[in-house]
């Protein structure tokens, strides 16, 4: 007990980040699902579907996005990529409240979300290593893995019970108030000290984007994993875009039926979580 007292005194502002941050994909995980529902019922179409999605900037400037992020002071970084991302909810919520919210338009605000998500990621991983001890570095992938699958078993089940109560304008609205608390304990509760060799990083982004890509030729095992898991997300993407529209569409599927799958594939993923 002694021990446990002292990790997580160790580790507290890395366990106040990781709670509101959780608790702020919840959010948006939330109103991700309801999009999908929103969106097969306006188009009908899987493709349409599949569309609302953030990877295409993700996948395009991810190569750019740590040497920007080495150059950029880290908790700033996050604080304004959130403060982004929020408000294309917030116009979002505009159309649908003027009911003036159309496929074209949720396209346009996740590619802003994953061009956001491009820049922050690599920021939010340095500042983790900054804020926590080396020796519990090999603990956090579990922890992140468990919210992730927490998620993946209750964003199902509120939104659909949140979208057939009060409507997509309270999920949007829950959506918000998660990001509140989120950008708050990171603006006013969590420190993550800046390395001195930041403000001294004078190259060029091209010249650190050239390191960056000779780096990985000379690592081949680092590469070669990279690949890896590109085809593997590759594969899963096609499955993700399929699903929704698979489950809606089939006879006796519906919201509730989706919901449900999602939740078992969450609870599978947080025993695995669990056992990481």
């Amino acid at each position: 007990m002694k021990n446990l007292k002292t990790e997580i005194y160790e580790m507290r502002n890395f366990l106040l980040l990781w709670i509101t941050q959780a608790f702020s994909g919840l959010g948006s995980g939330m109103t991700s699902y309801a999009l999908v529902i929103w969106s097969y019922t306006q188009k009908g179409s899987a493709l349409a579907t599949s569309m609302i999605c953030s990877y295409a900037p993700y996948v395009l400037l991810s190569i750019f996005a740590g040497a920007l992020s080495d150059k950029w002071n880290k908790k700033a970084t996050m604080l304004i990529c959130d403060t982004v991302a929020a408000l294309t909810t917030v116009a979002m919520l505009a159309l649908l409240h003027f009911d003036a919210l159309e496929i074209w338009h949720l396209y346009v605000i996740n590619a802003v979300n994953g061009l956001m998500n491009t820049v922050q990621q690599p920021a939010s991983e340095v500042a983790v290593t900054r804020i926590l001890p080396e020796k519990y570095y090999q603990k956090i992938g579990g922890l992140k893995y468990f919210s992730n699958s927490l998620n993946t078993i209750l964003k199902p089940v509120i939104a659909t019970a949140i979208l057939g109560i009060a409507g997509m304008g309270a999920i949007v609205a829950f959506d918000l108030l998660s990001f509140g608390v989120a950008f708050a304990v990171l603006a006013f509760a969590v420190k993550i000290p800046e390395s001195s060799e930041d403000s001294q990083k004078q190259d060029k982004l091209l010249t650190s984007v050239k390191e960056g890509i000779g780096y990985l030729i000379k690592e081949r095992g680092i590469f070669d994993l990279i690949l890896f898991l590109a085809a593997i997300n590759l594969v899963a993407s096609i499955y993700e875009a399929a699903f929704p529209a698979m489950l809606l569409s089939r006879d006796g599927g519906s919201e509730q039926a989706l919901g449900l799958v999602n939740a078992v594939i969450g609870v599978t993923t947080l025993l695995g979580s669990i056992l990481a």
